[in-house]
């Protein structure tokens, strides 16, 4: 079978082992930092390190049994500092995130825009299926943003919506844009996920030992989640390199239009304000005795007017993430890995 006209061979424009292993360390880093801010997804940062393409590969062998070193040695980085970063960095960021939300919003902001040139020199020369494909993925991402969240919880949990909600996580791990909590809270189960997780930990560190009525409360919640992750890790990342592979133009421009729409909600300049009693949050009714037990984290948000110089400062900090995401690029001489 004939290759696609657009498509280019990927071992011509890869960098050398060592730098895509540099590559691939700030990626997971920037991963990971990723999968601990609300509306971030961490597909967008590998694309923005310049990996993405690669690691939808790499990923797409190994679930076909296809194992080679360069593959290998990508995901095991990927997932070695991404883990690192999100065990050493979650406490700081998720402080910062909370307290000082526009400044680490602004700074996501030039991450992310930062992509836009990587992807646009893999999708070179222009054609209309680029623009289409940008169209589509702008779209999908605006839509995304305006659907309301639902932040309920069942009365227990639901084997096939928990199944769902892992393959979401698992489509946000590997689709730049889209945010796994926010998916979570649109499927209603981000409070059961994180309630289980925090059973599975009570459970296995209490200090009478391992609870087994509370360790097999967690793994009914767990184990679905978990089966839904691998199944959507497997046909997410097969159907993107297929996408990459047979239909490189509108994939590409689909992926840039997924960087722009990534960052409509991530508008900076808004805050924390304290919960009324009466609103309701996460599924809870506020009340006057309950407001103090209620995490800033889970506060609502509201848009403040900034000040000229925190706009400056804003505009500072989304140069400084663009920056910095170029000058990943610029690792191995700035070019761009093709599909």
């Amino acid at each position: 079978m004939s290759a696609s006209p657009d498509a280019r061979p990927e071992d011509d424009a890869s960098p050398p082992l060592p730098i895509l292993s540099i590559r691939a360390a700030l990626g997971g880093m920037l991963m990971g930092l990723a999968n601990l801010v609300p509306g971030i997804s961490g597909g967008t940062m590998l694309l923005a390190a310049g990996v993405y393409p690669r690691f939808i590969r790499a990923i797409a062998e190994l679930t076909t049994l296809h194992f080679r070193l360069p593959s290998m040695v990508l995901l095991g980085v990927v997932a070695g500092s991404a883990f690192l970063a999100i065990l050493l960095l979650a406490g700081p960021t998720r402080t910062l995130v909370v307290e000082q939300r526009w400044i680490m919003y602004s700074l996501f902001i030039g991450l992310t825009f930062g992509g836009v040139p990587l992807v646009w020199r893999m999708a070179r020369p222009f054609r209309p299926s680029v623009a289409g494909g940008a169209l589509i993925g702008f779209g999908l991402m605006l839509a995304m943003a305006l659907i309301p969240s639902g932040d309920g919880q069942g009365d227990g949990p639901q084997t096939f919506l928990l199944g769902l909600s892992g393959m979401a996580g698992a489509g946000a791990m590997i689709l730049p844009g889209v945010s796994g909590g926010y998916l979570l809270l649109l499927l209603g189960q981000y409070l059961t996920i994180l309630g289980a997780v925090d059973k599975l930990k009570q459970a296995l560190l209490g200090d009478g030992g391992l609870d087994m009525g509370l360790f097999g409360e967690a793994l009914a919640v767990v184990v679905p989640v978990g089966i839904g992750v691998v199944v959507g890790v497997v046909v997410i990342s097969n159907l993107l390199k297929l996408a990459l592979d047979r239909f490189p133009k509108p994939t590409l421009g689909a992926l840039l239009g997924l960087l722009f729409g990534a960052v409509v909600g991530l508008w900076p300049f808004a805050e924390g304000v304290p919960p009324e009693p009466g609103e309701t949050i996460k599924g809870r009714v506020v009340t006057a005795e309950s407001v103090a037990e209620i995490d800033p984290e889970d506060w609502p948000v509201e848009r403040f007017t900034p000040s000229g110089l925190q706009v400056a400062s804003a505009l500072g900090l989304i140069l400084l993430g663009f920056g910095t995401t170029q000058l990943i690029d610029r690792v191995g001489g700035g070019e761009a890995e093709a599909p």
